[in-house]
């Protein structure tokens, strides 16, 4: 599917860029909230609020950077989406048509990322004060939540639903499209490790040989791991795109012909 999701995506190579606008805006929210953050605590002093003054601000403008973070990570998977559902419908689509196309759809995914941040937020909180079999449990409700949720955002844009109706909606094709879903989840993270191995080996190589070499090979690392990101992330929104439109309609989407799309799903 992984393979199949790329030769859509190779059509519409820009919408690669759509992922690193999303990078480019994650860094200018981290250097918009902590900057600030750090020169306003610098001039104050300790003698404003001493350390517990300094924890307390460090926790505001952490939960504020999560949740501006999530927010961005939210549009532009839905610009994402946007662009995959344009092509898998016979479209040609670009970087602007993407955005375009997804920013009418923001008074249903900001709330959703509002609520995936506390979910998220309140997931962290309990397994922090949980045992090892809470801890467990915790992981094992995230993951389906996870699940539950993996086709919100492409209910939203597809069909224009809202938080509470693309939840529902996600939910709903889930019980009634039950099928190898998970494998598929499963299958990108492995994808997603394999690619990562041989950055893991590169880094050991430029470590032993030190000097320049581990300089040159940090920077051609990080560039690969960014790339790796990159990709895995377009190719997950072209193939949950995909799902979405076969679960709802019953059709391959255009691209997808020929491929083993039906074994992810298996309509009742």
């Amino acid at each position: 599917m992984a393979k199949v999701s790329w030769q859509v995506l190779r059509k519409d190579r820009e919408l690669l860029v759509i992922t690193v606008l999303s990078f480019a805006c994650s860094i200018v929210v981290l250097v918009g909230l902590w900057v600030p953050a750090i020169w306003l605590f610098d001039a104050s002093g300790p003698a404003d609020g001493g350390k517990g003054g300094m924890n307390q601000t460090l926790a505001l403008v952490g939960l504020a950077t999560a949740l501006a973070l999530t927010v961005v990570g939210v549009f532009f998977k839905g610009a994402l989406v946007s662009g995959a559902h344009e092509r898998l419908s016979g479209g040609d689509p670009t970087v602007r048509s993407s955005l375009r196309r997804a920013t009418p759809r923001l008074p249903a995914l900001l709330p959703w990322a509002v609520l995936t941040f506390a979910v998220g937020l309140m997931l962290a909180a309990l397994k922090e004060r949980a045992g090892r079999l809470g801890r467990f449990m915790t992981d094992m409700v995230g993951a389906a939540w996870g699940v539950a949720t993996f086709l919100v955002i492409p209910a939203m844009i597809v069909d224009g639903h809202g938080t509470v109706s693309g939840l529902k909606a996600s939910g709903s094709l889930l019980r009634e499209t039950w099928g190898e879903n998970l494998a598929a989840r499963v299958g990108f993270g492995l994808l997603g490790f394999l690619a990562i191995v041989p950055a893991v080996i590169l880094f050991f190589v430029a470590g032993a040989l030190g000097g320049a070499a581990l300089i040159v090979g940090i920077v051609v690392i990080l560039a690969y791991v960014a790339y790796v990101v990159v990709v895995l992330t377009a190719l997950s929104a072209v193939f949950q795109t995909a799902l979405y439109l076969y679960a709802t309609t019953g059709s391959v989407p255009a691209g997808f012909e020929g491929s083993n799309l039906r074994d992810s799903f298996i309509l009742n």
